[in-house]
Parts: C-alpha cells; structure tokens; sequence
C-alpha cells in the first residue's frame, strides 16, 4: 500500500510541475585530450529538448575550464555545468558567446552566478540586446516553465578581432571575422588541438537558416577566413562533430549555390517569386528541416542581394 502511495505522489508531482522527467540529459564527447562538445538536439525548440537545439563546449585546463556557449536557459546552462562536474573538479573561469543566438548566451545568468567571466566580439552586444527579449519570450511561449530564472545577461568583456586566452598552458583564440547568421558571430581556435568551436557559421546534417538579421556575403567571407586555419576537427554550431569537407558541403555550398542563382537572377531582371521557383534546391534535400527552411533562406537572400 505504501508502494502505490508513493508511486502516486510521484506522479502527481511530475504532472504538478509540467512534466519535469522530460528534464534534457545532456553529455560530454570527446574530441581531442581535454576537449569536449556538448551535442544538442538537430530539431526545432521543443519543451523536450528545452531549447537546447545546438550545440556547446568545454575545453579543461589545470587552471580551469572555459566553456563555449551557455546553452539558452539557466536550466540548461545548470546542466552543463553538470555535464563538466562529471569530468573536472576545475571551476569554470570562462565562458565566450560565439554569437546573439539565444542558445549561444541566454544562459549567461547561471554562469555568471557561480563566478565566471563571460566573453563575446562586440558587435554580437547591439545584436543581443535588440532580440534578447524577444528569444527570451519564445522560449517561455515554447518550454513554458523551463525557461525559469533565465533573463538576457550580457558579456562582461568583448574583443574586437582577436582575443588569446592562455589558461593553464592551453591557448584558446577568439576570432571574429565578419558575422553571417548572426551579427556578431565568432569562433573558438584551439590551434594545438586543431579544433575548431564554428558556433552557427557552420551547420551540418541540419539545413542552415537564414534570419532576416543573417548576412550570405558575409557568412561566406567568416567561412572562407575559417578555412585558412585548416582545422582537423570542427564541432559546429548544430549538428554532429565534422571534418572541414562536411562543414564545407552542408552549410558553404549551400549558400554558394543560393548567392550565385539570387545573383543571376538578379542580373536578368527576376522578380523575387521567379528568382525563387528557378531555383532548384533538391542537391541539399538530404538535410534535415529542408522542407521548412529552403523557402525562406530563398527569399531573403534574394532580398539581402537586391540591396547590395
């Protein structure tokens, strides 16, 4: 009898408050010696996933752990945290927002809390205070309760191009080449490991979105300055651990391919609704989401290309 009872308590109290069992579990990969991607989930915001629909990092020194991105709630930068516990006693120093996306940063707040110094380039600070609010309010309409204690806290320090972390003898670099899905998008270099920390200039196995704030020419050009660095590893913005030739077929010949058609068409006088039904998108229909982003990332880019 005291079993039921206690099964039944349990019940209520996981109905009560929402249905908490669905808690996201995240964890560590391994990617180089003391190195590690925190793999979100590849589909759209859910209250399952709790917003965590990207991916995030840590890389542990001897003199603590700098972790890339938050993850876009207290809840989910909370379990981060945890996810780290359960490889390191070191206590996170840093924590850079590769860019104004509300997975790469909402979750400031936890990080702040427990004493770590939050870093970003700058122009990703006018992009988060213009839709920090606005991200924060879909996500309590999409995870409701899940959102809890989560409030845009903004970097406490930014770079301009370039910053060198050096924390127990690991060199960490900050570069900021020109934005392109966001604004202020960055990457995080680690040229002794060769690991490359994209944020969401690189999406892979998942179609790319382009955001009315996206810029094409711009993510291109970041692109191709990520490329020079030759990494042997990159853990993307969304999207399982790559090499540089996936990073390359899944996210830069996509938007080649939607430049170069917006480009001609443009050239021979196409209206948007033309530029968009001669385009033939099919090559990359193997991505997930495809049916719900090629549209648009059709017709802003043709938008974006007519005012240039």
């Amino acid at each position: 009898m005291m079993k039921l009872i206690t099964y039944l308590l349990m019940l209520f109290t996981a109905l009560w408050t929402g249905g908490a069992a669905y808690a996201v579990t995240l964890s560590a990969h391994p990617v180089a010696e003391n190195v590690y991607a925190i793999i979100g989930d590849t589909g759209m915001r859910t209250y399952q996933n709790e917003g965590m629909n990207a991916n995030s990092g840590f890389v542990v020194t001897p003199a603590g752990v700098v972790v890339i991105d938050s993850g876009p709630t207290w809840l989910v930068a909370k379990e981060i945290h945890r996810v780290i516990k359960k490889v390191t006693k070191q206590p996170v120093k840093f924590v850079v927002n590769t860019g104004g996306q509300d997975h790469r940063w909402l979750g400031n707040g936890y990080f702040k809390s427990i004493g770590a110094e939050i870093i970003a380039a700058r122009p990703a600070l006018a992009d988060m205070k213009a839709r920090g609010d606005m991200q924060l309010q879909g996500l309590r309409e999409s995870i409701r309760k899940k959102a809890a204690g989560t409030r845009p806290v903004y970097p406490d320090r930014f770079f301009e191009q370039s910053e060198t972390l050096k924390l127990g003898g690991q060199e960490i670099q900050l570069l900021y080449f020109h934005g392109g899905h966001t604004p202020g998008d960055s990457v995080v270099w680690l040229p002794q490991q060769g690991v490359l920390f994209s944020g969401d200039l690189v999406y892979v196995e998942r179609m790319l979105g382009v955001l009315p704030i996206s810029n094409t020419r711009d993510w291109l050009a970041s692109f191709a300055a990520m490329e020079k660095l030759e990494p042997r590893t990159i853990v993307p913005g969304h999207g399982r651990v790559c090499d540089l030739a996936m990073a390359r077929r899944d996210a830069r010949d996509y938007l080649t391919l939607l430049r170069g058609h917006m480009k001609q068409a443009l050239d021979q006088g196409a209206d948007l609704q033309t530029a968009i039904t001669t385009l033939d998108q099919s090559a990359f229909k193997y991505l997930q989401h495809f049916d719900l982003l090629s549209g648009g990332n059709a017709s802003r880019t043709y938008l974006e290309m007519e005012s240039e």
